[in-house]
């Protein structure tokens, strides 16, 4: 009976050693981490008016490397757009969530060139809060880097990612605060 007990014993344990190294294996050599940014920036003038800039999402020629936006479906959610940068990268966008009264916007992009921007599953919500005769704008994006493989080339890792979303949001929230305090 013994026998029997401590066979199943030694049974169990290789079990558990053996689940326990299955279990960690996928830490070890895992593929891309979801990543976040988030930008904020204090504008001089009321909800209003910069919600009157940001709101329509059809429009993100308020940005200063989007040279012309084409859409359809307005501001309904699945409303598409497609944006043409100053440098002739395009990049296609639906929107995913609008709330006027929330003042904000959510969006995806559909459809881009890593080499436009490195990244995958780009999803992001812009939006803005009245703080007295000031508002608050808020830029929050999360997504994958452009190679959704192990080990990429620096210009599609998770750094890069990061850095081109970074920019992307800083140089649209100084040109969004240029705008609604006209300057």
């Amino acid at each position: 009976m013994s026998f029997v007990v401590a066979r199943r014993a030694f049974v169990v344990a290789a079990l558990s050693l053996g689940s326990a190294a299955f279990l960690s294996a996928p830490a070890v050599a895992h593929g891309p981490s979801r990543q976040k940014v988030v930008e904020k920036i204090e504008i001089d003038a009321p909800v209003a008016k910069v919600w009157e800039i940001i709101g329509n999402f059809q429009d993100l020629t308020w940005h200063p490397g989007v040279a012309k936006t084409e859409g359809t479906g307005g501001n309904d959610v699945g409303a598409k757009r497609t944006l043409t940068l100053k440098n002739g990268g395009v990049i296609e966008e639906s929107l995913t969530k609008y709330d006027a009264e929330g003042k904000s916007v959510s969006y995806k992009i559909d459809a881009v060139d890593v080499k436009v921007l490195p990244v995958n599953n780009y999803a992001a919500t812009i939006s803005v809060k009245g703080e007295g005769d000031k508002s608050v704008v808020e830029w929050k994006g999360a997504f994958y880097r452009g190679f959704m493989n192990n080990d990429p080339p620096p210009e599609l890792s998770d750094e890069a990612a990061v850095k081109a979303v970074t920019d992307i949001y800083k140089a649209g929230l100084a040109a969004l605060k240029a705008k609604a305090e006209g300057k």
